[in-house]
């Protein structure tokens, strides 16, 4: 039994996120069918988590095990996948692990990117969130900065979910304006669900003045989502990178961005 990683991106807008689910179109679901069509045997993937509805992955691992050898060379097969692939899937790497490397459990840090911009674009509606007010983000900064404080993050996890902890270490969270954006970089050990964009309309409520730094904090020791903001909506929000220990990799892995 071999091991694969898949090294992949999606835009997010046509799917109901990453896992499956009856009567719904995911990237999981269409990415088993198209890999197993190519290699002509059955495929089940495991991905590094999951991403909601709408939700973008500029990058994203799987991984999938298989008993008899892959039919073609790497770039073959990578070749044949995108050609069959929708648009908005796009895998860049495949490469052989060692077996006890697993796509989410032995992740060590993740992070996300929050992108929003100011003025109508045509251009930029399906991957950026514009709010109707200029929110201040001097303000925004100061209260990101303050998460870095905190482990227990209740209060941006999705009411009534399935997490066997709410505890998580925050490393970075900061705004910063790159050309007509402006960008919320967050990273953690792990992530709950719905964090992120809880997190982003919170501090949207600092950005608009609706509640102060100190009140931002003491949501957070609250430990309940009902004070908490209104979730950002999900088309500006992408998962941007995965970090693995690089002695989980039978071989260099080409793709490979563990610290």
């Amino acid at each position: 039994m071999a091991r694969y990683f898949l090294e992949l991106a999606y835009n997010g807008k046509h799917f109901h996120g990453w896992q499956k689910q009856p009567n719904a179109i995911t990237v999981q679901q269409t990415l088993e069918q198209t890999l197993s069509t190519v290699i002509q045997s059955s495929v089940l993937l495991t991905g590094a988590g999951r991403t909601d509805t709408g939700v973008h992955a500029s990058y994203f691992v799987a991984h999938f095990d298989m008993e008899d050898p892959l039919p073609f060379e790497e770039n073959v097969l990578l070749r044949k996948l995108n050609s069959m692939l929708p648009s908005s899937i796009a895998v860049y790497s495949m490469s052989q692990v060692s077996d006890e490397a697993h796509s989410r459990f032995s992740a060590i840090r993740r992070s996300y990117e929050y992108h929003m911009i100011l003025y109508k674009d045509p251009f930029l509606e399906e991957v950026t969130h514009r709010p109707w007010f200029v929110p201040d983000f001097d303000r925004m900064n100061l209260a990101a900065e303050r998460l870095k404080d905190y482990t227990d993050f209740t209060s941006f996890a999705r009411l009534h979910g399935d997490n066997k902890t709410n505890f998580c270490k925050i490393s970075d969270a900061f705004w910063e304006k790159r050309g007509n954006r402006y960008v919320f970089v967050i990273s953690a050990d792990r992530f709950l669900r719905n964090m992120v964009r809880a997190i982003v309309g919170t501090l949207l409520d600092v950005g608009r003045g609706k509640i102060s730094v100190n009140d931002f904090c003491e949501i957070i020791e609250a430990q309940d989502r009902c004070l908490a903001g209104t979730s950002a909506p999900p088309q500006g929000l992408f998962l941007t990178d995965i970090k693995y220990p690089e002695k989980i990799f039978s071989r260099k892995w080409r793709g490979n961005k563990s610290s």
